[in-house]
């Protein structure tokens, strides 16, 4: 039997995680595919759950596909969409189909999605996720009721290293790891200088931190991101590479930035690992991979 996820970021060696995004209907192959071309050359896969409120095919049914097709998954649980019946039932049932590998969210707001007139529920957040998964643990539910058969996962949680201001970050840091947070998958990181300093600080903590990587692939999205998505600043040299490719070449040369960035991190052993984020082009992770030569 292989390691599991757990004993990966205990090993010492640098973690490698990806990010697979379910489709808008019940087409699965492509979704196969990606987990096909990656099951092997990552360290686990999460799959997204209705990621920027858009509702797609659901992160658990994408685990138990990873998970049959001889992956290691993370389910991706929101707080957004269920209360907490539902939480814990949806963590039951994942433990008990082999999936022990779990990502906390809190989940993004409604309306940036594409169904409006939903109700968010809200009823938990992040860190509150994290503890009911410990009193899941201990074998009891929220409501103080014994569970026949409990539970044991490896509990995940996000961070947002370049937030702004970075103390109401860095607060919910620290409430996730008091929590029970084990591992970090942070928000996309493109300044190694300002993400050495949040290490330098993450380090006092006996967590493991992957830095997320998100593929840039126009100057265009990188400029979006920078003005739009809050903790996210693509530095402007960045910038000028991606306007400097020639044309049809964009998304390679941000296949040799992450290549680059993830290289970086490895050899100065800046954190424990990466997660990349490659937004619906799964299919160069590979190359990505390639190009930090970590293949």
């Amino acid at each position: 039997m292989g390691i599991n996820f757990r004993e990966r970021l205990q090993s010492g060696n640098f973690v490698v995680t990806a990010e697979i995004a379910p489709p808008k209907g019940t087409e699965l192959e492509n979704m196969f595919h990606h987990i096909d071309l990656l099951k092997n050359r990552v360290d686990a896969l999460n799959v997204t759950d209705h990621q920027s409120s858009v509702m797609r095919y659901p992160s658990l049914g994408g685990c138990l596909a990873i998970k049959e097709r001889g992956g290691e998954p993370i389910l991706q649980m929101t707080c957004r969409d269920r209360n907490q019946i539902a939480l814990q039932s949806d963590l039951l049932f994942a433990y008990s189909r082999g999936i022990e590998n779990v990502l906390c969210l809190t989940g993004d707001a409604i309306p940036v999605g594409d169904h409006k007139t939903a109700c968010g529920v809200f009823e938990l957040d992040s860190v509150q996720l994290l503890q009911t998964i410990a009193s899941l643990e201990e074998g009891k539910d929220l409501g103080g009721n014994d569970l026949s058969g409990s539970v044991s996962f490896c509990r995940g949680a996000i961070v947002t290293p370049e937030a702004d201001p970075p103390e109401p970050q860095l607060l919910k840091f620290e409430k996730k790891i008091e929590a029970g947070a084990e591992f970090f998958q942070t928000q996309a990181i493109y300044d190694l200088d300002n993400f050495v300093r949040f290490m330098d600080y993450a380090r006092q903590f006996k967590v493991k931190i992957l830095a997320g990587i998100v593929l840039l692939t126009s100057a265009k999205m990188a400029r979006y991101m920078t003005e739009n998505v809050p903790g996210i600043f693509v530095p402007q040299n960045l910038i000028d590479e991606l306007v400097s490719a020639p044309k049809g070449g964009a998304v390679q040369k941000g296949i040799e930035i992450a290549g680059r960035m993830i290289a970086a991190l490895k050899k100065d052993s800046i954190c424990d690992g990466v997660h990349i984020m490659a937004i619906n082009r799964e299919e160069v992770v590979p190359d990505i991979l390639e190009a930090a030569g970590l293949q």
